[in-house]
């Protein structure tokens, strides 16, 4: 029990409860203090001058007729009903006139206001009744002494009221406070058990596990999102790796094997200066190739990871097509190919991103248009639904509808462009530059030849 106790303090929901009724009741019991002081003071001013107006009547009856006058006026005063408290001490102490038979042992023997109130007795009373009040006491001739009080059961009844609805209101309060904690920390601790085991299975090696989502879409839903989503992030880049490792090894060890084989003959060639310059022109030829395959890898990885993320800005896309189709136009017409750009893209738009990247991802579409499309090639660019579409359509054979996806990860190539140069990382890298810009990369068939289509959300 003591450990579940320890637990629930641990968790931060429980200590800003506790922390947020205890201010909470801090700041009730001062309020609650306070009115009531205020308006006990206020009652016991009301008091006081109401007892002091009773002592100026009484001066006024004794200036105008003596102390006689004055006993007699006590005595008939004293008998009304609800009366103030009336007493005329000669100086020996004894009570001579009034409506009190006993008072507080000292109360009468200080002039002025008694202070606190004091215990007295009526002739009425009950068997352990008990009366309190407050008093003027006054000197007059012959050493006599007046008080004139009244009693305070009135504002100290009020004061106990307050005081029992402050204790009931604490004790609601105290006994919500501890369900809060323990309904509020039982659900906390649940999640946090349940986060706790599903972290122990990933960390265990279980990559399809996910942080558990209830629905109820508070933070701890929202923080179990955040991390499902960046676990999806990481088992992408950890599969992306293990796929370009395994491309790598299967892809690359033709080249460098046949690398090798051109090195061990251009060794055997020493006495054939001309023969041997040839293999080792086409060595350096296959080292460049290698490099090249590994620095599009290299760039894949870059763009997969986001680290050219900073590098965004805006971009006026018409000025970046138009210089892709001005840099493949002569190309295409070398090989006896149209190329053409149709846009209904309006001159003033601007999109958020990386300029030499979607160049990139452009050039590479063209280029596996120019290699294994038809005569005609367009580059389109169009505004639908606040997403900007760029495609390369061709009229060439195309690609078979089960090979579309395959052929944008690394290192795929189909039967037909085997004996063409290439690693088959062109469209791979495509696919990652969609990604980075929040888009997608996909082909379809363009009856004859292929669609391939870049699509990028338009950003406010």
């Amino acid at each position: 029990m003591i450990r579940k106790i320890t637990k629930l303090f641990r968790v931060t929901a429980i200590r800003l409860s506790l922390i947020y009724t205890l201010v909470f009741g801090i700041v009730a019991v001062g309020i609650v203090f306070y009115m009531t002081g205020a308006t006990v003071n206020v009652l016991r001013d009301q008091y006081q001058t109401s007892i002091d107006n009773e002592v100026a009547g009484l001066s006024r009856i004794y200036r105008r007729g003596g102390l006689n006058f004055l006993a007699r006026t006590l005595e008939r005063r004293a008998r009304a009903p609800g009366a103030n408290l009336y007493i005329l001490v000669n100086p020996q102490g004894e009570i001579i006139a009034g409506n009190v038979p006993k008072l507080q042992n000292g109360i009468i023997d200080k002039i002025g206001w008694t202070g606190a109130p004091f215990k007295y007795e009526r002739y009425d009373d009950e068997v352990n009744e008990e009366h309190r009040a407050i008093a003027r006491i006054l000197e007059v001739p012959n050493g006599m002494k007046l008080l004139v009080g009244r009693d305070v059961r009135e504002y100290e009844d009020f004061r106990k009221v307050v005081e029992h609805g402050f204790k009931l209101a604490l004790a609601a309060m105290v006994a919500l406070g501890l369900l809060t904690w323990f309904f509020v920390g039982r659900r906390a601790l649940k999640r946090i058990d349940q986060v706790s085991k599903s972290s122990h299975r990933i960390m265990n090696g279980d990559k399809s596990e996910r942080l558990p989502i209830t629905g109820s879409h508070d933070e701890y839903d929202r923080l179990s999102q955040n991390l499902n989503h960046m676990l999806d992030k990481i088992n992408d880049l950890d599969d992306g790796v293990k796929q370009m490792s395994d491309n790598i090894a299967h892809d690359l060890k033709t080249p460098i094997t046949r690398l090798r084989n051109k090195a061990e003959q251009a060794f055997t060639l020493d006495k054939k200066p001309k023969e041997q310059q040839d293999a080792i022109a086409e060595i350096i030829e296959d080292c460049d190739g290698i490099v090249k395959t590994f620095d599009a890898l290299l760039m894949i990885s870059r763009v997969e990871s986001g680290s050219t993320v900073a590098s965004m800005e805006a971009l006026n896309i018409l000025d970046i097509l138009s210089d892709v189709h001005e840099l493949y136009e002569a190309l295409a017409e070398e090989e006896g190919k149209s190329l053409t750009l149709e846009t209904d893209t309006p001159q003033s738009f601007n999109l958020k991103g990386n300029r030499e990247l979607l160049s990139q991802a452009i050039a590479n579409l063209l280029d596996n248009a120019l290699k294994y499309g038809g005569d005609k090639i367009i580059i389109a660019s169009y505004l639908k639904d606040n997403n900007l579409f760029i495609s390369v359509l061709d009229d060439g054979v195309g690609i078979p509808d089960a090979d579309k996806l395959s052929v944008t990860e690394r290192f795929v190539r189909l039967d037909k462009s085997r004996n063409m140069s290439g690693y088959g990382l062109g469209l791979s890298m495509v696919k990652a530059i969609s990604k980075m810009h929040n888009g997608i990369f996909y082909l379809e068939d363009n009856s004859p030849g292929l669609n391939a289509i870049l699509k990028i959300p338009c950003q406010d």
